[in-house]
């Protein structure tokens, strides 16, 4: 059990591409690429994992075609609606990571329903980032610092990184141990910035809707095979093993 991951982070892309593909429009491979987070769930249910943030929507997202983004905003709204239920019989704390203001009040009164329906389950921690970048999140977190300082609550030379780490979104979760991303892309995207500092990485050229159970065995096995060293050596570790 060590060597599975307790947080596991994913940009699930590939969705449109995926769907060119096959001849078929992008919303096609984006509601398919809701099929594949069903599974995931469950996968990372089954194995044990106790956090699982997946990136749905960045903050440049907004810049794609405005029959797209509405598209999704729909097929938001419709998947919480239909996926909840199972979430909470299934013991899944769903929240939702970002600055989620800017949505149809339809979709903003669906996240509020779902997070409190779900908010006193623990058997997995799903965290759904939406109109989340994570440049945004630690801006967030510093003005937050700086209020206090402004306020008197807050001496400036007592700011540290623990302090700010505490006003990260998720800081109540185990950091990220695997990254996972779909699509053949290398990159983070600005995900999980602060979040990820000593994350493992780990990148496919399968496109999201292809990503099922055992691409994510795989992934977790890549992951298992890694020496997390945290800045000392291997030997040290080998010693501290024994």
């Amino acid at each position: 059990m060590d060597r599975i991951p307790k947080h596991i982070a994913i940009v699930m892309d590939g969705n449109g591409r995926w769907a060119k593909r096959q001849n078929r429009p992008r919303f096609w491979g984006h509601k398919r690429g809701v099929e594949r987070v069903r599974s995931t769930v469950e996968g990372c249910l089954d194995l044990g994992v106790e956090a699982l943030t997946l990136f749905a929507f960045s903050t440049e997202n907004w810049k794609r075609p405005e029959e797209e983004v509405s598209f999704l905003m729909g097929l938001f709204v419709s998947s919480l609606n239909k996926e909840v239920k199972r979430l909470h019989k299934n013991g899944i704390r769903l929240r939702i990571i970002g600055e989620t203001g800017r949505f149809p009040q339809q979709l903003q009164e669906a996240i509020i329903e779902a997070e409190m329906l779900t908010q006193h389950n623990s058997k997995l921690f799903l965290n759904i980032a939406a109109n989340y970048g994570g440049r945004w999140d630690i801006t967030k977190a510093t003005q937050q610092l700086c209020r206090h300082v402004a306020e008197g609550k807050l001496d400036p030379e007592k700011v540290t990184s623990e302090l700010l780490h505490q006003q990260i979104l998720l800081s109540d979760l185990p950091e990220p141990d695997l990254f996972i991303r779909t699509g053949g892309e290398q990159r983070i995207s600005n995900f999980l910035l602060w979040q990820m500092a000593y994350c493992e990485l780990f990148f496919t050229d399968l496109y999201w809707p292809e990503f099922d159970r055992e691409a994510l065995k795989v992934a977790i096995d890549s992951f298992a095979e890694r020496q997390r060293r945290f800045g000392r050596t291997g030997d040290q570790l080998k010693a501290e093993s024994k």
